[in-house]
C-alpha cells in the first residue's frame, strides 16, 4: 500500500512544514516545545548528533530489508508510534486516525490514555499491533481495571509512563496562557505522584501473562530494576525533553540502558529520532525499536492516516540508504561497530534535523 502522497512530500522538512501551517500557534507550540529551558529536547538531538558512522565497502547490498518484528509479526521498521496525547487536537479523527495510519504503514503504535476515545474504539481503527500506555489516575485497582479493559480490548502489551510524578512547566504554553482544555480535565494526579516499584509488584503479580512495559527509564540504575520486575520491555525515554529539564539525551543514556538489561527485556528508545539514519543509529547502538512521537504527528496534521504513512514511506527510504552505504542488508546484521562517538556539527534543536527548513524567522 502506497500514501498517495509521493509527489506532494517528498521530503521529510515538507511534511513538518505543512504541519505548521494546517496548526494554529498554541497547538504548534504545545507540539514542538519542552520544558523550562528546554535543555534536554535540544540534548535529545545533540545527542543523536554526536554519533557517527562507520561504513564497510564492497559488499553485496543490492537488497536491502529494514522490517522488524514485534508480538511475532513482521512490520515495516523497527519503529513505532509513541503516545501522544490529545491526538484529537492535531486532526479531528485523533487515535483513530493514528490507527489507520498505523495500519497502513504496518507499524505498531502506542495509544495514550490521554485521549476522549474510548480504547476499545481505537482498535478498530486497524489491525497493527498496538500498546495501551496509561498515566496513573487512580489507586491499584483503578489500575488493575484499566490493565483487563486493555486486554480485553485486544492489545498486544501495557505501558506505563513512570517519569511524569510530577508535572512539568512548559513554559511555551504558560507565557501564551494557553491552558489545555485535557489538563482541565485531568484528575488524580497524586496517583501518579505515589505509584511506585511496590505498586508494579503487586500489579505485574496480578497480570503475570500480560507484556508490560516501562516508559520513562532514564538510568541503568532503574532498568536494572525494572528487568528485576519482569518487564517485557523497557523504553528508554526523557518524554520528549517535557519532563524534567537539564536531562541527558536519550541517545546518551541509551548504552548504559542496554548494558543494564543484557537482553532480559526489549529495549525502547525515543528522543528526537527525526531521519532513517537516527534510527539506524539506535539498532545499532543495540535497541529494538524507537519510538516516534512530534514526526508522526507532523504527518497526521499534514495529511490523516496518509500523511503518517508517508513519513515511514520516507523513513524507509532513508533507512536503506543509510545501510546500504554502511554495508549491511538487515537490521541484524547492525552492531556497535557501525557507529562512533564524533563531535555534532549543527546546533541542535527540536527542528535541527530539517536543515532546509524554514517556518518563520525564528526556525520554528
Amino acid at each position: 500500500m502506497a500514501s498517495g502522497l509521493e509527489t506532494e512530500f517528498v521530503t521529510l522538512h515538507e511534511i513538518v512544514k505543512a504541519a505548521r501551517t494546517h496548526l494554529n500557534p498554541n497547538i504548534w507550540d504545545y507540539l514542538i516545545g519542552g520544558t523550562e529551558t528546554e535543555t534536554t529536547l535540544r540534548r535529545n538531538r545533540l545527542a543523536l548528533d554526536s554519533i557517527a558512522f562507520k561504513p564497510r565497502v564492497l559488499r553485496d547490498v543490492s537488497k536491502i530489508d529494514p522490517s522488524s518484528e514485534i508480538f511475532g509479526r513482521r512490520i515495516r521498521l523497527p519503529v513505532m508510534l509513541a503516545p501522544v496525547g490529545s491526538l484529537e487536537s492535531f486532526e479531528p479523527g485523533g487515535g483513530i486516525t493514528v490507527a489507520r495510519g498505523a495500519d497502513a504503514a504496518n507499524v505498531p503504535m502506542l495509544i495514550s490514555s490521554v485521549t476522549t476515545l474510548k480504547l476499545e474504539d481505537i482498535v478498530k481503527g486497524g489491525a497493527a499491533p498496538k500498546i495501551y500506555q496509561l498515566y496513573v489516575r487512580g489507586d491499584d485497582a483503578w489500575v488493575a481495571d484499566r490493565v483487563r479493559q486493555a486486554m480485553d480490548a485486544g492489545y498486544d502489551a501495557f505501558c506505563i509512563t513512570v517519569d511524569t510524578q510530577v508535572y512539568s512547566r512548559r513554559e511555551r504554553d504558560i507565557a501564551k496562557r494557553f491552558v489545555k482544555s485535557w489538563r482541565t480535565a485531568a484528575v488524580g494526579q497524586d496517583h501518579q505522584a505515589a505509584f511506585s516499584w511496590s505498586n508494579l509488584a503487586a500489579l505485574r503479580e496480578k497480570f503475570p501473562d500480560v507484556k508490560f512495559l516501562l516508559k520513562g527509564i532514564g538510568t541503568a540504575e532503574d532498568a536494572e530494576i525494572a528487568c528485576q520486575h519482569g518487564m517485557w520491555a523497557v523504553y528508554c525515554s526523557n518524554h520528549g525533553g517535557r519532563q524534567l529539564d537539564h536531562g541527558r539525551g536519550s541517545a546518551q543514556v541509551l548504552p548504559e540502558v542496554i548494558e543494564a538489561v543484557a537482553g532480559r527485556a526489549k529495549v525502547i528508545v525515543d528522543g528526537s529520532f527525526s531521519r532513517g539514519s537516527d534510527i539506524v543509529k539506535a539498532i545499532a547502538m543495540g535497541a529494538d525499536w524507537v519510538g516516534l512521537g512530534r514526526l508522526y504527528c507532523y504527518g497526521l496534521a499534514a495529511a490523516g492516516a496518509a500523511g503518517i504513512e508517508r513519513v515511514i514511506e520516507l523513513l524507509e527510504e532513508e533507512m536503506k540508504e543509510a545501510m546500504g552505504l554502511l554495508g549491511v542488508t538487515s537490521l541484524q546484521q547492525l552492531d556497535k561497530s557501525y557507529v562512533a562517538a564524533s563531535t555534532p556539527t549543527n546546533l541542535p534543536g527540536v527542528h535541527s534535523a530539517f536543515p532546509l527548513l524554514n517556518l518563520d524567522d525564528k526556525g520554528y
